[in-house]
């Protein structure tokens, strides 16, 4: 679920790099990924889904037999929030951006809604469209909110602007069934019959991103010009897929030796989402060619049997990348924040541009 409109935009991040250059400092090497446990204490399993800023969002429950609950954390175990509206019996947030929140409930145990958040579960705003059964959000930019409602069979991917009334309906004329998970504000991304969809927020805007030869797709996410999500190759093979707007431009992400990959989410240059490698799933992240996988589950301490990256997003200085494993400890699934900050250029690096400054003005 594809989140990016909170602090620098993707095109500001290349700024920071291109001042730097600028300046005769290339950015320095990344330092190691570190790890945030998010789990929340006396929850039974939880979930990331998505970050932004300062924000995660997901889910948790206390118990095998008990309801999972939408929740929102501040980058720490301890700052969880239960966002669960009243009336709610199951809750879930996918996508975050600014101050909002966006996801589903079951309500009155009956219907599943499409909702936002504010912050609290007091501040949810019910989204499900006059006449529709039921409806499901997954993205947002922290005005627009795109997701899917369902009215009788098919489902029909849309958008919102914060209000029920606002409902945009994206379905392509003569489609089945529709869906939209992720949104860039001027993009959607989703699936129609089977492959993967982009729209430019209309329902005749519809863009068939499905590879030459694969026989079905799925599109997650979006930011700038890049969409990512999966593609079923050669008919038995799921490989991570990333697109740059058209069915052609397609790159398959999946790395050596990998079974089977997701993309789930990108931002700037920038994606995440999941590989099976050697029997075990784990957290991934590209730069835009499957030779660029870095293994994210190589940085989780302790033993993890399974782990998934959902959401990533950066400032320019530290790139966060939320989403959640199985802890071999415990057998639960628990939610993880990986972030990676770009140390600052060196003292050394600085004397030296200002004695090269120093000999061309003796020079002069």
């Amino acid at each position: 679920m594809s989140t990016h409109r909170c602090g620098l935009s993707p095109r500001s991040y290349t700024l920071v790099a291109a001042v730097i250059s600028i300046a005769g400092l290339a950015p320095a090497a990344p330092a190691e990924w570190t790890v945030t446990y998010l789990h929340p204490p006396g929850k039974f399993d939880s979930v990331a889904n998505g970050t932004c800023g300062t924000q995660q969002v997901g889910y948790a429950h206390a118990g095998v037999t008990t309801p999972y609950q939408a929740g929102l954390w501040s980058g720490t175990a301890a700052s969880w929030i239960d966002l669960n509206p009243a009336g709610a019996t199951y809750s879930e947030a996918d996508a975050t951006s600014g101050t909002q929140q966006v996801g589903e409930a079951y309500l009155n145990n009956t219907v599943w809604h499409a909702g936002l958040w504010s912050g609290t579960a007091a501040s949810w705003v019910d989204l499900n469209p006059v006449g529709a059964s039921n409806s499901f959000a997954k993205g947002t930019t922290g005005t627009q909110q795109v997701g899917t409602a369902y009215w009788g069979g098919g489902g029909h991917a849309g958008y919102w602007n914060g209000t029920a009334a606002s409902w945009v309906d994206l379905h392509p004329a003569g489609a089945a069934g529709s869906t939209a998970y992720g949104t860039s504000g001027s993009q959607q991304v989703g699936a129609t019959d089977g492959h993967a969809s982009l729209w430019y927020g209309t329902a005749a805007s519809w863009v068939d991103l499905n590879p030459a030869g694969a026989t079905a797709s799925f599109a997650y996410g979006t930011s700038g010009t890049q969409q990512v999500g999966w593609a079923l190759a050669g008919g038995s093979v799921y490989v991570a897929s990333l697109w740059s707007g058209t069915a052609a431009s397609w790159v398959d992400l999946s790395p050596a030796g990998a079974t089977y990959s997701e993309a789930d989410a990108v931002f700037g240059a920038q994606q995440v989402g999941f590989a099976e490698v050697g029997g075990v799933y784990r957290a991934s992240l590209w730069s835009g060619t499957a030779a660029s996988w870095v293994d994210l589950s190589a940085y989780l301490a302790g033993s993890w049997r399974n782990s998934y990256a959902s959401s990533v997003w950066s400032d320019g200085v530290t790139t966060f990348i939320a989403g959640y494993g199985t802890n071999n400890a415990t057998g639960q699934y628990q939610a993880l924040l990986w972030a990676n900050t770009i140390p600052s250029p060196s003292t050394a690096g600085l004397l030296t541009l200002g004695a090269l400054a120093a000999m061309r003005r003796r020079r002069r």
